[in-house]
C-alpha cells in the first residue's frame, strides 16, 4: 500500500479530552514513526506490549506492521499533528474468521482514548473483512488493556493461563455496543466544544475600522455584552478597533486565543487557519462566504492539523448567554436574551428570525449557532452539548442537509427524552428528485424520507417558522397534554366555534362533555349560556366565572387540553374587566397539570407569554390556528414519550449468509448492478422468509402450458407475466395476463404475450391467482443520504397513483412496525372493511421485519418492492416482487469520525 493510498483513507476523530487524531491504515513510511513510538516507551509498557522489555521487539512491531497489508492483515496508526501516537493491528492465523490482535499507544497519551478509538476503527475494518472474532494474549498484571477491552462495549470472555490472558472479543455490534460508543461520543464532544462555546478569551480577525464591515460588527457585540474574558482585535492596519487593543496578525497576540473569528476575505481565510493553528488556536467561527472548494477543503485540512473544531464557513456567528461567559461573537442587530432555548441553524436569516422571536417571548436562548456550511461542528455536535450544558430545556434546529442522519437520528432518540426538539421541516420540495424505477422509490419522497427520520427521532416537525415558534411557547409554558381531546371556552359564540372547527381540522378531538360536567358550568355561568362544548360563557360572564370554568375542566379528566376563545366586549369594557384576567389571576395548569392556552383575536402578535400571578406563563395566540397545531404537537411529543422505545426487530428463519452469496454473484456477473430476474428475486426472498406465491418460470409455450396445470391444479385460474429487462412496470405494458382457465387460455395468452412484445419478453412467469384480501406495498429503497427506507402502504396497479405510504429509516424496532402499519390511511383497511375479514397483522409486521433485516444486511439493495402484497385473516402474501441491485460498500453510520 502506497502511502498516498493510505492517506485518501485518512478520517478524523476525537479523543476524551477533545483533541483530534487522524486515523489510517499504515504504510511502509510510517517505519520510522512506529519504531519511535517504541522507542519513547518506558521500560514497563514494552513489557506490557511485548511480555519482555526488548527494544529489539519493537524494532521487529515496526517491520511487520508497516509493511503491505496482506491477506487477513491491518494495521491503523493514529497520529496527533505529525507525531504518530498510537498503533493497532489484527491478524488471521488459520481462521480467516478469527484475528489475534495488538494495541500500542504512547506513554503520553495513556488515558486519551487512543486505544478504544483504534479499536473501534479496527473492528469496523475486521467485519467488512468477513472477521467475527478478536483473540488478545495479555498480561495479567496490564490492567489498562483489561479495562479497555472490557470498557469497549462487545462481549468478552477471558481464559486465564498463569501470568497471561487471553481474551476473546465477539465482534457484533449490538444496543450494549453503540451505547458504549454514543458516551464515549458524547464525553469527547462536548470537551472539544468547550473552548468554541465556554471560551475564555476571544480574537476577532479581519475587525475592520470601517462602520459596517462585518468583523467590526462582531467585536461591537462582543464588547456590548460584555464578553467575561479577554478580548483581541486581529488588524494589520490599525492599533484599536472600537477601543480594544489590535495587533498584526494571531502569533503577535500576548496569548493564543481559545477562540478565533475569522472576518477576512475567502481568498484569505485558510492562510488566518493555518495561522490559528500554529499559534495554539483551539477553535474558529468562520463568516467569511464565498469559498470555492480549494479554499473550503483548505480550511478544514488546517483544523484538523492543529486541532481546532470550527463553525462555519459562511455563517452569523455563535453566542452563549451563561453569565460566566457572556458572549454575542455573531453579527446580529439582535441581541440574545439569556433563557433556556439552544437554537442551531443553517440559515443566518432564520437565526436572526429565531433570536428575535425567542427573545421577544422572554424564553431566550442558552446558546446560539449558526452553522453555515457546516464542514465541521454539526447539529449533532449541540444536541450532545445542549444534553450536558445544564441550561438547555428546549432545542430550536433549522436544518437544510444532513451530513449524517442515522447518527443524527440516534443521537436526537437519546436528547429528546429529556427536551423537546423542535425543527422546520425546510426543503419539502421533490425538486431535484432522481427518477425512481419502481412505485416504492417513486414513494419514497424527500418529505417522506425527513418525516421517517423525524417520527422515529421524536422530533417536532413545523411547517413555518411561526409554527416553530408557536410550539415552542406552549412547550416553554405548559404541561404536555395527556392526549388529543380538548375543550373550547369562549365569551362568544362565533369565536367558540370558529376555534372548534380548526381543532379538528388540525387533528385534535372536540368532546361532547358529560352531563354532570355541563350541570357544573352552567351553575357557574349566566344565563344564555351554553355548555356542550364548545363552552359559550357569553360576554356577561364574568373573569372569575370564566377562570373557575377552566379550572373546572381542566381538573375533570374529560379533556387533555383547553382552549379559551376571548375578545372584548362592551359589558366586559363598561365594568372594567379584562376577560385576560381569567387566565393570570393564577395559573390553570398549577393543579392539575393539563395545558391551557388562550386566543386573542384582538392581538397583533402571532403568539406572546402572558405572565400569570404566581409567576407561570400561558401563551396567547392572534389565531386559532396557531393554537390547534401547538397543542397537536404538544400532544404528539406526549405520546412519543409514552411510546415503548423497542428493540430492532430480529425474525428467525434468516439466511443472512445464503443473501450475501446471492448477491455477490449476481454483481460478479453484473459490475454495474441492475434487476434481478424472476427466479433470483425469489430466491433472494426465500432467505429472508418472506411468504411468496407459487411461482415457476417458463421460456416455451409448452412450459407455459405445464407449469400453469401444475401450479392452478383442476378448476383453478393461472397468471402468466412477461419477463423482461425491460419490463419493470408490467402492467403498463399489458404484460400481465389473468384468471386464464384450460390449457386453450393459457396457450392464447403465451401467443399474446410474444406477439406484442416480441423479443423484450425472455419468458414467461406463470402463478396461481391468488385469493382476494387487500392489496398492499410493501418495500425498501436506499436513499443516497439517510439510508434504506422501509415502505407500507396501499398497493396495486394504483399505488403511485393515490400515493397512500408511509416509511421508516431500517432498521426498524418493533415499535417502528406498529407505527408503520397504522400511518397510511389505508391502515383502517386492516380491520376489515364492507364485509372482508380483518388482515393477519402479525404476518404483516414479519413480513415488515424480514424486510427491514434484507435492508440492513445487503447496502446493496437499491429497491426491493412487493407489490401487491394480499392481506388476509389467514396470512400473507406477495403476489409480484421486484429487486434492484447495486455495487454500494457497507457503511457504519455510528462510527466515530469528524466530517
Amino acid at each position: 500500500m502506497t502511502h498516498l493510498a493510505s492517506r485518501t483513507q485518512e478520517v478524523c476523530a476525537l479523543l476524551a479530552d477533545g483533541s483530534t487524531v487522524r486515523l489510517r491504515p499504515a504504510c511502509p513510511e510510517d517505519r520510522g514513526r512506529v519504531l519511535r513510538l517504541y522507542e519513547e516507551m518506558s521500560a514497563e509498557n514494552l513489557r506490557s506490549r511485548f511480555f519482555a522489555a526488548s527494544r529489539r521487539s519493537g524494532e521487529q512491531a515496526a517491520d511487520r506492521l508497516c509493511a503491505p497489508p496482506g491477506p487477513g492483515h491491518r494495521t491503523l496508526v493514529a497520529l496527533h499533528g505529525d507525531r504518530l501516537v498510537g498503533v493497532a493491528e489484527y491478524e488471521t492465523v488459520g481462521d480467516p474468521a478469527s484475528a489475534e490482535i495488538a494495541l500500542a499507544v504512547a506513554d503520553d497519551f495513556h488515558h486519551r482514548g487512543v486505544g478504544t478509538l483504534l479499536l473501534e476503527h479496527l473492528v469496523n475494518t475486521a467485519r467488512e473483512n468477513g472477521i467475527a472474532v478478536f483473540t488478545a494474549d495479555v498480561l495479567a498484571d496490564n490492567h489498562l488493556i483489561h479495562k479497555v477491552l472490557a470498557d469497549l462495549g462487545l462481549r468478552v470472555t477471558r481464559q486465564f493461563d498463569g501470568t497471561t490472558v487471553r481474551g476473546t472479543i465477539r465482534l457484533a455490534p449490538d444496543e450494549r455496543y453503540l451505547s458504549a460508543v454514543d458516551i464515549r461520543a458524547r464525553t469527547a464532544d462536548t470537551a472539544s466544544m468547550q473552548p468554541l462555546l465556554r471560551p475564555r478569551s476571544v480574537a476577532v480577525i479581519g475587525a475592520g475600522t470601517r462602520p459596517g464591515s462585518v468583523g467590526r460588527a462582531i467585536l461591537h457585540n462582543l464588547r456590548e455584552t460584555h464578553f467575561a474574558g479577554l478580548l483581541y482585535a486581529v488588524n494589520p492596519h490599525a492599533h484599536a478597533v472600537l477601543r480594544v487593543p489590535a495587533h498584526p496578525c494571531v502569533a503577535d497576540l500576548p496569548r493564543p486565543p481559545d477562540l478565533a473569528v475569522i472576518a477576512v476575505p475567502a481568498a484569505a481565510v485558510p492562510a488566518a487557519a493555518v495561522q490559528c493553528g500554529e499559534a495554539g488556536v483551539r477553535a474558529l467561527v468562520v463568516v467569511t462566504s464565498g469559498l470555492d472548494a480549494e479554499q473550503s477543503a483548505a480550511l478544514t485540512t488546517a483544523c484538523r492539523r492543529w486541532d481546532m473544531r470550527m463553525v462555519g464557513p459562511n455563517c452569523l456567528g455563535i453566542a452563549n448567554t451563561e453569565e460566566q461567559v457572556r458572549m454575542d461573537a455573531t453579527f446580529a442587530v439582535t441581541r440574545p436574551l439569556p433563557g433556556t432555548a439552544g437554537v442551531a441553524v443553517q440559515s443566518g436569516g432564520v437565526g436572526i428570525a429565531l433570536l428575535d422571536g425567542l427573545s421577544r417571548l422572554g424564553i431566550g436562548i442558552s446558546s446560539f449557532v449558526s452553522l453555515g456550511d457546516k464542514r465541521d461542528v454539526s447539529s449533532n455536535d449541540l444536541l450532545q452539548w445542549w444534553e450536558s450544558d445544564g441550561r438547555t430545556d428546549l432545542a430550536l434546529l433549522h436544518l437544510e442537509s444532513f451530513g449524517n442522519p442515522r447518527a443524527f437520528s440516534r443521537t436526537a432518540r437519546r436528547v429528546a427524552r429529556g427536551m423537546p426538539l423542535l425543527t422546520v421541516d425546510a426543503g419539502r420540495s421533490e425538486a431535484g428528485r432522481r427518477a425512481a424505477a419502481s412505485h416504492t422509490a417513486a414513494a419514497a419522497t424527500p418529505t417522506m424520507t425527513r418525516g421517517a427520520l423525524f417520527s422515529q427521532a421524536g422530533i417536532i416537525a413545523t411547517r413555518t417558522l411561526g409554527e416553530l415558534l408557536d410550539t415552542a411557547a406552549l412547550l416553554h409554558s405548559q404541561p404536555l397534554p395527556a392526549g388529543e381531546r380538548v375543550a373550547v371556552v369562549s365569551n362568544a359564540g362565533g369565536a367558540g366555534v370558529l376555534a372548534a372547527d380548526v381543532c379538528v381540522d388540525a387533528g385534535l378531538a372536540v368532546p361532547e362533555l358529560p352531563p354532570d360536567l355541563v350541570g357544573e358550568l352552567l351553575a357557574l355561568l349566566p344565563g344564555g349560556a351554553g355548555a356542550q362544548n364548545p363552552v359559550d360563557t357569553t360576554p356577561a360572564a364574568s373573569a372569575r366565572a370564566v377562570s373557575e370554568c377552566v379550572h373546572r375542566l381542566a381538573e375533570s379528566g374529560t379533556v387533555d387540553g383547553v382552549l379559551v376563545a376571548l375578545v372584548p366586549t362592551a359589558p366586559a369594557t363598561a365594568v372594567g374587566t379584562d376577560p385576560v384576567t381569567a387566565l393570570t389571576g393564577r395559573a390553570p395548569t398549577a393543579r392539575t397539570g393539563t395545558p391551557v392556552v388562550a386566543v386573542r383575536l384582538d392581538q397583533a402578535e402571532r403568539v406572546r407569554l402572558l405572565p400569570t400571578d404566581d409567576g407561570r406563563t400561558v401563551p396567547s395566540y392572534g389565531e386559532p390556528q396557531s393554537a390547534a397545531r401547538a397543542l397537536l404537537h404538544a400532544a404528539e411529543r406526549a405520546r412519543w414519550l409514552d411510546r415503548p422505545q423497542g428493540g430492532v426487530a430480529d425474525p428467525e428463519g434468516v439466511d443472512s449468509s445464503g443473501a450475501r452469496a446471492l448477491v455477490d454473484a449476481f454483481l460478479t456477473g453484473e459490475p454495474a448492478g441492475g434487476w434481478l430476474d424472476a427466479r433470483a428475486t425469489d430466491q433472494l426472498l426465500a432467505r429472508y422468509g418472506i411468504p411468496r406465491l407459487r411461482q415457476e418460470c417458463a421460456v416455451t409455450e409448452e412450459e407455459a402450458v405445464g407449469a400453469a396445470a401444475r401450479l392452478a391444479g383442476p378448476g383453478g385460474g393461472a397468471v402468466l407475466k412477461a419477463q423482461g429487462p425491460g419490463l419493470v412496470h408490467k402492467s403498463e405494458r399489458g404484460a400481465v395476463l389473468l384468471d386464464l382457465h384450460g390449457e386453450q387460455q393459457v396457450r392464447a395468452a403465451y401467443r399474446d404475450l410474444r406477439g406484442r412484445l416480441g423479443p423484450a419478453m425472455s419468458e414467461v412467469l406463470v402463478q396461481p391467482m391468488a385469493a382476494p384480501g387487500t392489496e398492499l406495498l410493501a418495500g425498501v429503497v436506499q436513499d443516497e443520504v439517510f439510508g434504506a427506507l422501509v415502505l407500507f402502504g396501499l398497493g396495486g396497479t394504483t399505488s403511485e397513483l393515490l400515493a397512500d405510504h408511509a416509511a421508516r429509516l431500517a432498521p426498524l424496532t418493533d415499535t417502528d412496525i406498529r407505527e408503520l402499519l397504522t400511518a397510511p390511511r389505508c391502515a383502517a383497511l386492516l380491520h376489515g372493511h364492507r364485509g372482508t375479514g380483518p388482515a393477519d397483522i402479525g404476518a404483516l409486521e414479519d413480513v415488515l421485519a424480514r424486510l427491514s433485516r434484507m435492508a440492513d444486511d445487503l447496502p446493496e439493495l437499491a429497491e426491493a418492492e412487493c407489490n401487491p402484497v394480499i392481506a388476509r385473516p389467514d396470512g400473507v402474501t406477495a403476489v409480484d416482487a421486484r429487486v434492484r441491485l447495486l455495487p454500494r460498500r457497507a457503511h457504519d453510520p455510528y462510527l466515530r469520525r469528524l466530517p
